[in-house]
């Protein structure tokens, strides 16, 4: 054998090694993602569910649209979820880091209060107070100084967690939620990935100041909202997919039943819309990987294990849904390109509607159909 025989038969040997070692590489990598997949400890105990219902996306009224690309987007910083505006027609909404912010109608923004927390849901009562869902601090009330009053933080004896969405009676009460009683705000996916129903919709009464529960176990308590007549209350539970609806009055009073539930995404918030019906916010989607991990606690630990190294589920999809009266969906304006995204509130105003974000450093504005 030649020195160059010699020499190619050594190169042969080293490449045959090199690729023997990493491919061993590759599969300990492959094992231990494996091991991680399935053994790796998980900050919650999940429950069985129950499956979802069908899914409408694409249907009927749910018939893909791009109507909130044409959205003019008022940019104020991060984090805009609620909106409110006062009787001068001041909009405010309230930033990740606790500030609420006002922006008058020549589009001067100032900062308004700050409630050193995350003020979510909001809504001015008839003597002209702000009032705040704080994720962090409770129920709040801010007077036309800017002065922040806590309302309430507790109820039972227990302090609240995830305060959201409120919504005000022509008597005063204030109807809020509690959206978990066991993960608090930045913790909110762990909701989902645990199953275990533990949010709360709550009544507030200005004049004992007592605060009373409605509903508990409820599936992450989101947005809240009276219908006309008052007779009703509506609470959005995100990690159902459903608005469950609660009787106030009438012969059903005390009672809850599920209002709607065939929905394409998973619904935040709600409000009253001009003619007596409803504008619904969808921020995420339903797909069928989220479908299929709903009723099984094993698939729910790896999908928030893949969740932990980036791999999300989760598009960018959002919807602003018009319903009826009586629940039924008659309009959606929806944005699947990820230009509008993460749509948390939709309020309508003066045939505008206001779209707020959890994750967008914007407001979207478009004219309601």
């Amino acid at each position: 054998m030649t020195h160059s025989d010699t020499s190619g038969a050594r190169t042969g040997s080293g490449i045959k090694g090199f690729v023997r070692r990493g491919f061993a590489l590759l599969v300990m990598l492959f094992g231990v993602f494996l091991a991680y997949l399935f053994f790796w400890p998980v900050p919650f105990e999940p429950m069985e569910n129950a499956a979802f219902p069908p899914n409408p996306a694409g249907q009927g009224v749910f018939t893909p649209n791009q109507k909130l690309d044409e959205a003019q987007l008022l940019t104020l910083g991060p984090g805009p979820e609620g909106v409110a505006f006062d009787a001068a027609g001041n909009l405010y909404t309230g930033l990740v880091d606790g500030r609420i912010l006002r922006v008058n109608a020549g589009g001067s923004i100032s900062t308004y209060a700050d409630t050193q927390g995350r003020p979510l849901g909001m809504n001015f009562d008839a003597a002209g107070n702000l009032i705040v869902a704080d994720a962090k601090k409770g129920l709040l009330s801010i007077d036309t100084s800017g002065a922040v009053t806590l309302l309430s933080d507790t109820v039972d004896g227990e302090r609240m967690i995830f305060v959201d969405d409120l919504t005000i009676a022509r008597d005063g009460t204030i109807y809020f939620s509690d959206a978990s009683q066991r993960h608090g705000y930045g913790y909110d996916l762990l909701e989902i990935y645990e199953g275990r129903p533990s949010g709360r919709l709550l009544a507030y009464d200005p004049v004992s100041k007592e605060t009373t529960v409605l509903l508990d176990d409820l599936y992450f308590a989101n947005g809240v909202a009276l219908n006309a007549d008052e007779d009703f209350i509506l609470v959005n539970e995100t990690f159902r997919s459903r608005i469950t609806r609660y009787w106030l009055k009438g012969e059903k009073a005390g009672t809850h039943e599920v209002f709607l539930d065939e929905l394409p995404g998973f619904p935040d918030n709600i409000t009253e819309a001009a003619d007596g019906g409803f504008w619904l916010a969808l921020p995420g989607p339903r797909t069928e990987e989220i479908d299929a991990l709903i009723p099984s606690p094993f698939s729910r630990k790896i999908a928030w294990r893949l969740f932990n190294l980036g791999i999300s589920l989760v598009e960018k999809h959002s919807w602003a849904v018009k319903l009826t009266p009586d629940g039924v969906p008659v309009a959606s304006l929806e944005d699947a390109n990820g230009r509008i995204y993460m749509v948390t509130s939709v309020l309508e105003h003066e045939g505008k509607l206001y779209l707020g974000s959890l994750a967008t450093d914007y407001i979207g504005v478009i004219d309601a159909p």
